[in-house]
C-alpha cells in the first residue's frame, strides 16, 4: 500500500466518511492514474439513492475547488462528473447545469510542475469540454441514452461470464449408513430387473420388506415344540420326548438297516 492510499485512509477514519464519500476520493485521488469505470460505475449508481446523491456531489464540488498541485484532484473531479452526467441520475446534469459557473472558471486553471510542464492545459481542457457539454441538450440526451446502452451491455457481459465461469464440484460423499442403504436399494432393483428379463414371476409390492428391519420369529410346529428338551435337571437323566406324544422315556433302540452303497468309484 503506497503512502498516499494509507494518509487517504487514516482522514477517512478521522473525518468519518461515508461509503459514497469515501469512494469519490479513491476516484478523485492524486494517484498518477485516472479512475477505473468500474469504480465509477458503483458511483453512479450510488447517485439514484437521495442520501448518496447528496454526499457525493458535496465531494465532487470540494475537489473541484483545489488548485496548485492538486491538479489531479481538479481533472479527476471532472471526468467522474461526465461520467454521472451520462450514466448517474438525472439529478446530476441539473445541478451541474444548476452551477456551471464553477466549471467556467475552471477554464482558466493554471499550473506548471517542477519540470517545467503545463499541467494546467489538462484541466482547462476538460472544463472546455464539460461546458460544452452541459450547455448542448440534444447532445446531452444522445450521449446519456449511448453510454447508458453500453453500460448494460458490459453488465450483462460480466454476468455472462461469472456464470460460465463457475466450476464444477462433485456431490459431498454420503454417509456410511445411506451409502449402505443405497448399495442395497440399487442390489434389489437390479434383482427385480433380472427377474424380469428371466420372465420370473415378482412378489407383490405389499411382499417387498425393508432389509434393515430384523426378521419376524421363526413359528415352531408342534412336532418342533415336542421334540424340544426342557431345561436339563442337575443329577437328572436325560429324558426322551416321542414324538407320538407320549411321555418322556429312554430313546427307543432301533434296528440297524441295511449298509449304505458304496459310491466311491475307486472302492469298486
Amino acid at each position: 500500500m503506497s503512502t498516499s492510499s494509507l494518509r487517504r485512509q487514516m482522514k477517512n477514519i478521522v473525518h468519518n466518511y461515508s461509503e459514497a464519500e469515501i469512494k469519490v476520493r479513491e476516484a478523485t485521488s492524486n494517484d498518477p492514474w485516472g479512475p477505473s469505470s468500474s469504480l465509477m460505475s458503483e458511483i453512479a449508481d450510488l447517485t439514484y439513492n437521495v442520501v448518496a446523491f447528496s454526499e457525493i456531489m458535496s465531494m465532487i464540488w470540494k475537489r473541484l475547488n483545489d488548485h496548485g498541485k492538486n491538479w489531479r484532484h481538479v481533472y479527476k473531479a471532472m471526468t467522474l462528473m461526465e461520467y454521472l452526467i451520462k450514466t448517474g441520475s438525472e439529478r446530476v446534469s441539473q445541478q451541474c447545469k444548476e452551477n456551471m459557473y464553477a466549471v467556467q472558471t475552471l477554464k482558466d486553471f493554471q499550473y506548471v510542475d517542477r519540470d517545467g510542464k503545463d499541467q494546467g492545459v489538462n484541466v482547462r481542457e476538460k472544463a472546455k469540454q464539460l461546458v460544452a457539454l452541459l450547455r448542448d441538450e440534444d447532445r446531452l440526451r444522445e450521449e446519456r441514452a449511448h453510454a447508458l446502452k453500453t453500460k448494460e451491455k458490459l453488465a450483462q457481459t460480466a454476468t455472462g461470464e461469472r456464470v460460465r465461469g463457475r466450476s464444477w464440484s462433485p456431490p459431498p460423499p454420503l454417509a456410511p449408513e445411506r451409502a449402505g442403504c443405497r448399495a442395497v436399494l440399487s442390489a434389489s432393483v437390479s434383482a427385480r430387473r433380472g427377474a424380469c428379463r428371466r420372465g420370473e414371476r415378482l412378489p407383490a409390492p405389499g411382499a417387498v420388506t425393508n432389509p434393515f428391519q430384523p426378521a419376524p420369529p421363526a413359528t415352531l410346529t408342534l412336532n418342533q415344540l415336542r421334540l424340544s428338551p426342557g431345561p436339563p435337571v442337575p443329577g437328572a437323566p436325560p429324558t426322551y420326548i416321542s414324538p407320538l406324544g407320549g411321555g418322556p422315556g429312554l430313546p427307543p433302540i432301533l434296528p440297524p438297516g441295511p449298509p449304505a452303497p458304496n459310491t466311491n468309484p475307486f472302492l469298486l
